[in-house]
């Protein structure tokens, strides 16, 4: 196969891949208007349209959806072999691909990474934040991070992080005109500061735990955010209460900005975990860094 062959054949599947091809020009270093140009040279080659595109979005024919599922896995394995000559470097190198949420970006991730990363300067970790609970296989992630609960039976999974809890705050200020409340059922008759979740059907329901005995509760309130940060700037400006994860929070309430409640109702979440699919193993450099992120606490 001539060399253009293949490289126009790369280039059509991160496009195809990313539905964009703004995003798959930042991938692939190139430009729009040159990647554009390759995918009508292709076309115009194979005699057949790949790409349906229009003014907001690039998708597959039905011609190109199948040369995707026919050539994508073979190029797979191309690049895994790839990554596998890593391990004759002295040196370990590559780019890992990691989702994770907010929570466990911010406490877990960049801690272990702001360590790790100036020891191996040829390792790159691009990281995305993302409180869906993303496909890392079809989204082309290495590596994901969710909560013990959460993690699907075929994959392998690495403990990152010890278990902890989310606990409702609010300000003194909020207080000073609301009861406290004494059980779960009570945040109804309360202002609360609403999660958006896509993995939980838009609103998160809060969650609580009392002697083996597990309710939800759905709350309402002027506030709905999806971002950890912003709710509990909301609670420390005494506009409703938060459900947020304890370690957050340990500063404003050590200081009486904030307030725990229910705090008997609250209990552990089993910690963080880094998955990954199996094939992962043969990168030396995502090796390390499963190391250095492991729990041993």
């Amino acid at each position: 196969m001539p060399r253009h062959d293949v490289n126009d054949l790369i280039a059509f599947l991160a496009v195809a891949r990313e539905r964009s091809f703004t995003r798959a020009a930042a991938r692939l270093g190139v430009s729009q208007s040159a990647l554009s140009h390759t995918m009508r040279a292709l076309e115009e080659r194979l005699g057949v349209r790949l790409l349906t595109r229009t003014t907001r979005s690039v998708a597959p024919t039905e011609a190109g959806e199948r040369l995707l599922q026919g050539i994508g896995p073979r190029f797979e394995e191309i690049e895994a072999e790839l990554t596998a000559l890593n391990a004759l470097r002295e040196k370990p190198a590559g780019t890992i691909r990691i989702n994770a949420g907010e929570h466990a970006a911010e406490t877990i991730l960049w801690p272990a990474l702001e360590n790790f990363l100036p020891r191996y300067p040829d390792i790159k970790v691009e990281l995305t934040v993302d409180n869906g609970l993303a496909n890392i296989v079809a989204e082309r992630f290495d590596a994901g991070v969710r909560l013990g609960e959460q993690l699907a039976k075929d994959m392998i999974a690495v403990r990152i992080a010890p278990d902890f809890r989310m606990v409702v705050v609010g300000a003194p200020s909020y207080f000073k005109r609301r009861d406290r409340p004494k059980r779960p059922q009570d945040l109804t008759q309360h202002a609360c500061i609403n999660i958006r979740l896509p993995t939980h059907g838009g609103i998160y329901a809060w969650e609580f735990e009392k002697r083996g005995r597990a309710i939800k509760v759905r709350v309402d309130g002027q506030l709905v955010f999806n971002s950890t940060a912003l709710r509990i700037k909301a609670a420390l400006a005494g506009l409703g209460l938060a459900y947020v994860a304890e370690d957050q929070v340990q500063a404003q309430l050590a200081r009486g900005q904030l307030v725990q409640v229910l705090d008997d109702w609250c209990v552990p979440f089993p910690g963080y975990h880094l998955y990954y699919p199996s094939r992962r193993q043969s990168s030396p450099a995502f090796a390390l860094l499963v190391d250095a992120l492991r729990y041993r606490g």
